[in-house]
């Protein structure tokens, strides 16, 4: 219950984007990654990423700590120097853990976030990273 109300409180507390920026297929975000212009963060667990390998030229961060989502922030923002603006995607298996990822990231202060809702596995937005063949490690 605590996690469902604490994002709700953090969907609501979110600033406004538009909803093209909210929003990258699986290729879009390879296609970032590969030419640096995006850090593309793997929110799965441990034994996810074992199962199906991460996403070439991800970075494995965890999204959820019980009781300390701000250490989730706070590694994120390690990953990007301190600098907030550096656009990130976020990518989980199916895009529920990377959509409320997102919610959280801008809700602390990070203004270019997309959620690359098709995941790896797949969801209704998209046959998902691995099914485009394209490359994990």
């Amino acid at each position: 219950m605590f996690r469902l109300l604490l994002i709700l409180a953090l969907l609501f507390a979110a600033p406004a984007v538009r909803a093209a920026d909210a929003v990258m297929s699986a290729p879009e975000a390879r296609a970032a990654v590969t030419d640096g212009t995006r850090v593309l963060i793997d929110l799965r667990t441990l034994p996810e990423q074992a199962t199906t390998g991460v996403p070439q030229g991800a970075l494995r961060i965890g999204w959820w700590r019980p009781g300390d989502p701000k250490g989730f922030v706070d590694d994120v923002l390690a990953a990007v120097a301190g600098d907030r603006s550096r656009p990130v995607a976020l990518i989980c298996a199916g895009g529920s853990r990377s959509s409320a990822a997102r919610t959280l990231l801008l809700a602390n202060g990070f203004t270019d976030v997309a959620d690359v809702s098709e995941g790896v596995s797949g969801s209704a937005a998209g046959p998902g990273w691995r099914a485009r063949g394209l490359p994990m490690e």
